[in-house]
């Protein structure tokens, strides 16, 4: 295969995780014989990051065996990885990347993959024992303070929190989750099925803040270590470990400045181009998607790749087909893996067809207007599929129950 040197056939894709990987890869192994750079913030080979919340907290794992590809396998395809070196600045009329080294990486197409960063407490960088979640860092820093703790408080009632949670109270930690809506994964999976996971958390022993009880002033430190927390209603929380898992932002800083459309993320159009042979791919892209006739942005691992990979195929085909996707996301929580496809968020209704959490085997649907909009299910996978079928292939809510009471 020949390739060329010349920056008009070069395309640059900056970050290096799931999402810029699969593009990087995609293209390459489907016919771009052009230069590709790939350039990632962090230092490490690229790296799966679900399991930073998911396996990586119950016992060491390394960078090594959460690797995306096997070694030199990048390299191998001729890609040109850049590790260690963010992106600071996007010059659109002369199509140049700047990186923070101070390199100008001329190219012909751009893929915005940079992800998302945690959100932090106000004057909280500056207190030990106060944790994010977002890197392998992150993540062995957190292991490491999970041995030494006796007390943890979370700060966040959605996924991360949640099995941060579970984690910590299974490695014998006290844990207080702080969650300011009235139940756990409330904004995601419904107050039904959040009352559900409520009970599933307070049973294995984690103590819930919600609602205004759980809003927080500010850390309480003895020097600069945190020792508990103070909240708005009054109320505080002995603490030797705080994890704050209060959500992200898209990493668009070095977007600033260009002509891009950012609004929580980098706009899109239907097929995931943000400008003149610019796409934005993974949790930083927000694009309407036509199936459920919405705007969106997805923070799951399936849909960083499936993006990719429409983004590649769109770049080599040189067509404008829509990006059109059932969102896909699982978590653990403790000995029950929830499966959920479709949009859950803002929804009109939920239905429990069967079981519940706490059973291990419980499927609901999800109603939008009136289309079904979405499933949840663990311990059900044959019924969570067909109902993924469904959503696909926009199903009436009026023909959900249906088939709902069929399959009763």
């Amino acid at each position: 295969m020949s390739r060329t040197n010349h920056p008009t056939l070069r395309t640059v894709i900056v970050g290096a995780s799931s999402a810029g990987v699969s593009a990087a890869e995609a293209l390459r192994t489907r016919g771009h014989e052009g230069d590709i750079v790939l350039v990632g913030a962090e230092k490490h080979e690229p790296y799966d990051r679900p399991p930073l919340s998911k396996q990586a907290l119950h016992g060491p794992v390394s960078v090594e065996a959460l690797a995306l590809r096997p070694p030199n396998h990048l390299q191998d395809l001729g890609i040109d990885l850049r590790r260690g070196v963010a992106a600071v600045h996007l010059d659109n009329r002369h199509r140049k990347v700047l990186l923070e080294d101070g390199t100008d990486l001329e190219f012909e197409r751009l893929i915005i993959a940079t992800g998302v960063n945690a959100k932090h407490l106000p004057a909280s960088n500056n207190i030990s024992n106060v944790h994010t979640l977002r890197t392998v860092d992150d993540a062995h820093h957190l292991q490491a303070a999970f041995s030494a703790a006796s007390r943890l408080v979370v700060i966040g009632g959605g996924f991360l929190g949640t099995e941060i949670a579970a984690a910590a109270i299974q490695r014998g930690i006290e844990v207080v989750l702080a969650t300011k809506t009235p139940t756990l994964l409330e904004n995601a999976l419904g107050s039904e099925v959040g009352q559900q996971l409520t009970s599933l958390h307070q049973t294995q022993g984690i103590r819930l803040r919600t609602g205004k009880a759980a809003l927080v002033q500010s850390l309480r430190t003895n020097g600069h270590r945190v020792t508990g927390v103070h909240f708005a209603s009054g109320g505080t929380e002995n603490a030797d470990l705080v994890v704050v898992a209060i959500g992200s932002e898209p990493a668009v800083d070095w977007l600033r400045a260009s002509p891009l459309t950012l609004s929580d993320g980098v706009v899109c159009a239907s097929d995931c181009s943000a400008g003149d042979r610019i796409y934005a791919v993974g949790d930083v892209a927000r694009w309407h998607n036509p199936l459920f006739d919405r705007s969106m942005r997805i923070e799951h691992r399936t849909n960083a790749v499936e993006q990719a990979l429409h983004v590649a195929d769109r770049i080599l085909g040189g067509d404008k087909l829509p990006y059109t996707t059932v969102p896909y996301f699982w978590s653990d929580q403790y000995n029950v893996k929830l499966q959920a496809h479709g949009y859950l968020r803002d929804h009109d209704e939920v239905k429990i067809l069967r079981g519940s959490i706490e059973e291990g085997k419980v499927v609901a649907i999800y109603r939008k207007g009136e289309r079904l909009a979405g499933v949840m299910g663990a311990g059900a996978a044959k019924a969570v599929r067909q109902w993924r079928a469904h959503i696909e292939s926009r199903t009436s809510w009026a023909q959900a129950l249906e088939l709902a009471e069929l399959n009763s």
